[in-house]
């Protein structure tokens, strides 16, 4: 529909109240128009999954391990003075709530400089020689790229391996030659990876730019390219492939990919093609993708298992931005970040007459994070605008609108005092909508205003649920199968609700506002990665390591280029102490990596390491008489608050006589 179409629906609107005369003249002549935010306003959503700072873009398909999900995503330390990406880590065990864990998959540690999307997967069987149960990475980077290539992002992009032996937490990159090279390839990039348990083995799908290449391995090193699919939506990212239940009981292959469809009316979003899977080649039921998402801002697209239903369920979220504005939100000034996800969904497959798609809802877990509930019970609106008691800038609202003739119908969200800003959510003939323009928006001069998504012009009753966030609103039609997501800047101080009807009454019936806590991560903190010449400030050290300092030879399972080992400094005989300044516990864990001598504390020629507060130790670890770094987690929760040090004992002089450690990390 045309913006003079969209205004005059807004001005029909405005004829049934004089309040909503002034908004639709308002919003028109100033589409964006949102005053600024107070100084010591907030837009970080408050239930939503935001970066702790700088910068985020593509999530990164989460993997179950040791009872929950690591969730990476592409991170930018150095936003917004310099491109280039990390993968950096959250947890979580329901998809709603996220702890921060740090960077995990750092960038500048190879000649391929930093690091793109892609997917890690759990090799149980050890096909990759890493260990049973390592964590592989196959990630795109540019292929040795020069500084100016680094620069602007146009290396050669090919597949890289990188793996993890500490449950996910760390990767270190398997050498700087690509796996997948990219053999004269534009475009290449974003490899999803799937075990094919019916055939045993791996297979990766990666863009190609307007296509998505299929290959196939038995060790995840060595691949061979199998097929292609064809697509006419723009330069494709972010492949997704995966084998799903219908409700009917029939088992189908999705094949999905976020797209450009603007060029066909089609949204910027994920695309999919149910289909059929033979190993080989994927074939599609039609040439026409269906769409997860009508809004503006569900792109990079990830869908994952559901551990307790893995072919009946699966789970979805996505970045909730889009490459034409990703630079423009207000979060950058107020908060210090650029980065939100979309709320992870539940995604099942389901038949229509007109053939299977995929519908979606909020996770069922988000109900746990309910602050309150409030029941506004059964609303008629006759004809016109009815503003409703409740306010607020976070929340759930679902409703079950019914009618017999109608015009238009829907609610406007995030309303001004004034009524001259909202965002409107409805329905419109035959077709829903989220409407954007009269309140800040990240596209104020562009085309993206208002999304549309089909809508049987016949149906005279809507179940609506809508996730309102401080900067971030999606709207979930019915069951799921069409679904608005987009980001709306709306001032903090906008906080109305207005129901609308026009062209006859409707009836807003079980009309409900749920609030959530405040599920904001705290970010993770790094005491030390021992990554100087020297350890870091505030160490100290004594007996044969006074003087000494991480050491740059290569340990199995190190973060970067460094770690601490108490062999410096004259060997097995070697013994002292090293000791952290002092620090605050303020987070619930501390992690580590440790190895070397297995020497517990309190007996002859220990080597541990120990955690001091008030002058005692209330936690410790030792080595296992390897050179492998594993990882340690304690929990210092019931210590909150209190101060603290970290202590290297190393008194044990013969046969695995010392110690290495390294990636000390506070994090929830």
């Amino acid at each position: 529909m045309s913006s003079t179409t969209s205004g005059l629906r807004l001005l029909r609107i405005a004829f049934a109240a004089a309040l909503v005369l002034a908004t639709a003249a308002v919003g028109l002549s100033s589409p964006g128009g949102a005053t600024p935010a107070p100084a010591a306003a907030t837009y970080r959503a408050q239930y939503h999954f935001t970066v702790p700072d700088r910068w985020k873009n593509d999530p990164q398909r989460p993997v179950y391990l040791n009872g929950k999900y690591n969730y990476y995503y592409l991170y930018n330390a150095d936003y917004p003075t310099e491109v280039g990406t990390a993968w950096r880590l959250a947890t979580t065990s329901d998809g709603v709530a996220f702890a921060d864990q740090g960077i995990a998959a750092p960038k500048k540690t190879n000649a391929n400089h930093d690091l793109w999307s892609g997917s890690v997967v759990v090799d149980t069987a050890n096909t990759a020689g890493f260990g049973a149960g390592a964590v592989i990475q196959l990630v795109t980077q540019m292929d040795h790229p020069t500084p100016a290539q680094i620069a602007n992002g146009s290396g050669p992009q090919a597949q890289f391996l990188w793996y993890s032996i500490d449950g996910g937490r760390t990767f270190r990159p398997h050498g700087d030659t690509p796996v997948i090279p990219n053999g004269g390839r534009g475009a290449f990039r974003d490899p999803k990876v799937i075990w094919d348990a019916e055939r045993g083995r791996w297979v990766a799908t990666i863009t190609e730019g307007d296509r998505i290449g299929f290959f196939t391995s038995p060790d995840l090193k060595t691949w061979t390219r199998q097929s292609e699919f064809a697509s006419t939506y723009g330069t494709l990212e972010c492949p997704d492939l995966f084998q799903i239940r219908a409700d009917d009981g029939t088992t189908h292959w999705v094949l999905g990919v976020s797209a450009n469809g603007r060029a066909a009316g089609k949204p910027e979003t994920y695309a999919y093609w149910t289909g059929t899977f033979d190993g080989v080649t994927f074939t599609a039921h039609s040439s026409v993708p269906q769409w997860l998402d009508h809004g503006f801002d569900w792109y990079a697209g990830v869908t994952w298992e559901d551990q307790s239903a893995p072919l009946d369920r699966r789970f979805g979220m996505a970045w909730m931005n889009n490459w034409a504005y990703a630079d423009n939100t207000p979060t950058r000034a107020s908060d210090g970040f650029n980065g939100t996800d979309s709320i992870v969904r539940q995604i099942t497959l389901k038949r229509y007459a007109d053939g299977y798609s995929l519908v979606s809802q909020p996770t069922p877990a988000l109900a746990s994070h309910a602050s309150s509930v409030t029941n506004l019970g059964t609303i008629e609106v006759n004809d016109g605008l009815l503003p409703l008691a409740y306010h607020g800038t976070a929340y759930q609202l679902e409703t079950d609108v019914s009618w017999t003739q109608l015009d238009n119908i829907g609610l406007q969200l995030r309303v001004s005092a004034d009524g001259t800003r909202h965002a409107d959510a409805g329905i419109y003939h035959d077709y829903s909508y989220l409407n954007r323009r009269q309140t800040g928006q990240p596209d104020p001069s562009g085309p993206r205003g208002e999304s549309h998504a089909p809508w049987n012009p016949a149906k005279t009753t809507a179940h609506l649920r809508i996730l309102v966030d401080r900067t971030t609103i999606e709207v979930f039609v019915d069951d799921g199968r069409y679904v608005h997501s987009s980001q709306v800047f709306a001032d903090p101080s906008d906080t109305g609700i207005n129901l609308y009807a026009t062209g006859g009454s409707a009836t807003f019936a079980n009309t409900t506002i749920t609030e959530f806590n405040d599920l904001t991560q705290r970010p993770a903190k790094v005491l030390s990665g021992f990554e100087g010449s020297s350890y870091d400030p505030g160490w100290t050290a004594t007996g044969s390591f006074t003087g000494t300092g991480p050491v740059s030879w290569h340990l199995p399972g190190m973060v970067g280029n460094a770690a601490l080992d108490t062999f410096v400094g004259g060997g097995d005989p070697a013994t002292g102490a090293i000791t952290s300044p002092a620090f605050t516990l303020d987070r619930d864990h501390l992690h580590f990596l440790i190895a070397g001598g297995h020497h517990p504390h309190g007996s002859p020629g220990e080597t541990s390491i120990n955690l001091i507060v008030n002058g005692q130790v209330v936690r410790t670890a030792t080595g296992d008489d390897t050179g492998v770094l594993r990882p340690v987690d304690w929990d210092v929760s019931a210590l909150q608050g209190q101060s603290a040090r970290v202590q290297v004992i190393d008194q044990a002089t013969g046969t695995w006589g010392h110690l290495m450690a390294d990636q000390l990390l506070l994090s929830d």
